[in-house]
């Protein structure tokens, strides 16, 4: 269905959520973004702002021991560069692996083609406003599912989306017999088979409220699949395709209609509920942050990238002469990427060609020309200014630019939640795929975070156990461990491929070694500055093949 040109009436769905957060046992994170509205006049002339459990249904995921994470304290005092220069190995370490995690997939069609993968997560906000999911899906067609999240105004939407948007890509892969079976088990309050098996840190986050509504917004996406779909057997990758569209541009309408729910709800200048204003998963609260996602499909030997915004999946190529290369899969979309600013002027009028990009920024403010939430570049005039209006309380405890209409709002929606999809079949010479959001890219170029992960993984698959062969002397042993040292020295220090992209991206000497000093000096910067020199950081390795040594 066209999510795009819906006007989604809140008054209908008030009801039916608050029966469902009576009955529905707590299920899901809340969450919310923008469905498109009607396009209308500017939106300062429109109105005066006066600024003022989850549960999912799904298997154990696996965890590791929980880890401390000394940076980013509110509380942490500033620190000369002399002082921050007196950081131990052992300090260092404790801060660059504090959210590091790996996993060993186990050899099988469960795998569906995964090794294992590694990941890291190293905040520059406070809190931290990037977001990592992992999960197989457990009926039908299965797969694995990868999923980096770089949030902006806030950390709402980047939450909610890393933990709402896997179920939609099940709910979308489903034949429709599956999705048959799943509501006749809700109607016979019977248990729903997992879709998910997660597999955390942690410490990753987790939303504790919400979770009625959002269970409520994925059934309704399975029932109109059973009302006005046909099932088809499609099994060449198109339907793939289809499905993390569709659940993409669906998870970021249900966010609309959650946020305009809870808007219908409040009288004119209410007085909040205790606690309810400062809640970070308050539907407005997610709908008035944003968030892109880079998330990977992997099943069977096909991989399918989806994109929204500007982090990015690379892929880690061996040469046969044993070199590696890097394989973009995603485009950035930003201003500098020439099809998107066309894209974004071919879908406004001739007379906005000033005003709907400036410095390089959607209407002069957001970075990402695509991403989930937003939804003040994606309501009417007349919704924000309702927003603005009554809900001061929010608008309050929001950052200041989020409180401030925006300049020359003509023709909304202005910001989209369609990503762009690429398909790519594995093959021997694919060893991993990186994804990362753009904390990372902006500080390494992409062949070079390929050839530091390459020759990591090498260097640790040296470290495997030697199997002599028979007739094998003391000397020749004597040659491959010397040979064996030479080529893990530089990795032993990090078992955790991220881990090891983070130590370099941070204190990279420009000859391709680590500087201690500078590596201290970056990790050692207080909370307030950190972002000026550095974005959140998140970064997950998926290892697909074995390298050749």
């Amino acid at each position: 269905m066209g999510y795009g040109t819906i006007q989604p009436s809140a008054l209908v769905y008030e009801g039916q959520y608050r029966a469902t957060q009576q009955n529905t046992k707590g299920l899901f994170a809340g969450s919310a973004t923008a469905a498109m509205l009607p396009r209308t006049r500017t939106l300062r002339e429109s109105c005066k702002v006066e600024l003022q459990r989850r549960h999912f249904f799904s298997s154990p995921s696996h965890e590791l021991p929980r880890l401390s994470y000394p940076a980013g304290n509110g509380n942490r005092k500033y620190r000369s560069a002399q002082e921050a220069g007196h950081m131990t190995s052992a300090q260092i370490n404790r801060v660059l692996k504090a959210n590091e995690y790996s996993h060993t997939f186990p050899k099988g069609p469960a795998s569906h083609s995964v090794l294992s993968f590694h990941s890291n997560m190293l905040p520059s906000n406070h809190p931290g406003e990037d977001c990592r999911s992992c999960a197989t899906c457990l009926p039908d067609r299965g797969g694995v599912l990868f999923g980096v999240f770089d949030g902006h105004a806030g950390p709402a939407c980047a939450y909610a989306v890393s933990q709402r948007l896997f179920y939609y890509i099940a709910v979308a892969m489903l034949r429709l017999r599956m999705l048959a079976e799943l509501e006749r088990a809700v109607e016979e309050d019977r248990a729903i088979p997992p879709l998910l098996e997660w597999v955390k840190h942690p410490q990753d986050h987790s939303c504790p409220d919400g979770g009625a509504i959002s269970f409520q917004s994925l059934r309704h996406y399975w029932q109109e699949r059973l009302d006005v779909e046909d099932d088809e057997d499609d099994e060449d990758g198109g339907r793939m395709t289809s499905a993390l569209v569709n659940a993409f541009r669906r998870l970021d309408y249900d966010l609309s209609v959650e946020a305009q729910v809870h808007l219908s709800t409040s009288s004119f200048r209410r007085v909040s509920l205790p606690g309810e204003a400062s809640s970070p998963f308050s539907p407005l609260r997610v709908a008035l942050s944003g968030s892109t996602a880079c998330v990977a499909h992997i099943s069977n030997g096909m991989l399918h990238v989806a994109n929204l915004g500007d982090s990015r999946a690379v892929l880690g190529m061996q040469e046969s002469d044993g070199r590696w290369s890097a394989v973009s899969l995603t485009n950035d979309h930003n201003a500098q990427n020439p099809d998107e600013l066309q894209r974004i002027l071919g879908e406004h009028p001739l007379s906005e060609q000033r005003t709907v990009i400036r410095h390089d920024r959607l209407l002069g403010h957001l970075l990402p020309f695509r991403a989930f939430g937003d939804i003040r570049f994606k309501w009417s005039a007349e919704m924000l200014c309702r927003l603005y209006e009554t809900r001061p309380d929010i608008l309050s405890v929001v950052s200041e630019a989020i409180r401030t209409p925006l300049p020359h709002y003509l023709t909304p929606p202005y910001l989209s939640a369609q990503p762009e999809v690429t398909k790519h079949h594995i093959t021997p010479s694919d060893k991993f795929l990186v994804l990362a959001t753009d904390g990372l890219w902006e500080l390494m170029h992409r062949q070079t975070v390929i050839q530091l992960v390459g020759e990591h993984i090498k260097g640790l698959q040296q470290q495997r156990p030697i199997i002599t062969g028979v007739g094998m002397t003391l000397v020749a042993l004597q040659r491959l461990l010397l040979e064996r040292k030479g080529r893990v020295q530089s990795v032993l220090e990090d078992q955790n491929a991220a881990t090891h992209l983070l130590r370099h991206a941070l204190g990279d000497d420009g000859y391709g070694a680590v500087a201690t000093n500078r590596l201290t000096k970056m990790l050692s910067l207080p909370v307030d500055l950190a972002r000026r020199y550095r974005d959140d950081i998140t970064i997950t390795v998926i290892q697909l093949n074995e390298p050749e040594l």
